[in-house]
């Protein structure tokens, strides 16, 4: 079985055909998709797509990218609507994560302040959250892995997953150190890409996990097309390949790191 671990599934770029994909993805051998919010605008939506399909689990969070039209209020919702999720009997199964939370300083306006600043107090405030619930995060860390890193030996969290990773080895083993797996998908299916490639093949395996950050981060083979969770599969063997594994040692070890890292997954799935 292969587990898509970070899926936007109810993005707009799959024009309400998000469940049909999902179908395809599991006929492909995708055996689980994590979907995490990134918007309290979307909390409901991805908290009723886990819902209906018994293979469909989700993370509630502010993406940094979306903290620009965020307010405080929202993060006291954050908090109400995890706790009341939990609390429900159909929900609380499927709810597994805050996410996706974190810092971006790619985005050169997302640098700037007071924006920055913005980013660093809902980042922070969110692993609070977590911390509380005792609930992994699902992080977003492009260009901010020692910032994440500072925050997360201040905040102390149950672990999760560094999303979409291309930071050091020295910077993954920090994340290790501290409980977390590092994401890999489409970016580790170009040639070009020979720091995530490497990273992908020296790493130990039992720390990665698979993704595919769906419609986004499309791999070699559908770029620049829109990516979708049935391309787990495909990206699956390319780490096999890099690693020089068979598929199904490769999709049982990433799928048993996925379950280590989000357990709440681990009533509902049957390694195989």
């Amino acid at each position: 079985m292969w587990i898509d671990s970070h899926c936007h599934l109810d993005a707009s770029e799959f024009a309400g055909q998000s469940l049909a994909l999902a179908d395809e993805a599991a006929r492909m051998g995708v055996s689980a998709i994590v979907i995490p919010a990134v918007h309290r605008t979307n909390f409901a939506v991805v908290a009723q797509l886990a819902a209906q399909r018994t293979d469909c689990f989700f993370a509630l969070g502010i993406h940094p990218m979306y903290v620009a039209t965020s307010q405080e209020d929202d993060l006291a919702f954050l908090r109400t609507e995890i706790g009341r999720l939990l609390a429900d009997p159909v929900h609380g199964q499927r709810l597994v994560a805050v996410g996706e939370i974190g810092l971006d300083y790619f985005v050169p306006a997302l640098c700037e302040s007071p924006l920055k600043e913005k980013q660093e107090y809902f980042y922070s405030e969110q692993l609070k959250i977590a911390r509380d619930f005792d609930l992994p995060v699902l992080l977003h860390v492009r260009k901010s892995q020692d910032k994440i890193l500072k925050q997360l030996r201040r905040i102390v969290v149950p672990g999760g997953i560094a999303h979409a990773f291309n930071g050091s080895v020295q910077q993954a083993q920090q994340f290790i150190d501290l409980g977390f797996k590092l994401g890999f998908g489409g970016a580790m299916t170009f040639t070009r890409a020979l720091q995530i490639r490497r990273l992908a093949s020296d790493l130990p395996l039992s720390s990665i996990v698979l993704e595919t950050d769906a419609p986004d981060i499309a791999p070699r083979w559908c770029h620049p097309g829109i990516n979708s969770p049935g391309e787990l599969v495909q990206i699956g063997h390319e780490l096999a390949s890099l690693r020089g594994l068979g598929h199904s040692d490769t999709a049982l070890q990433t799928s048993q790191n996925v379950l280590a890292v989000l357990p709440r997954m681990r009533a509902h799935l049957v390694l195989r």
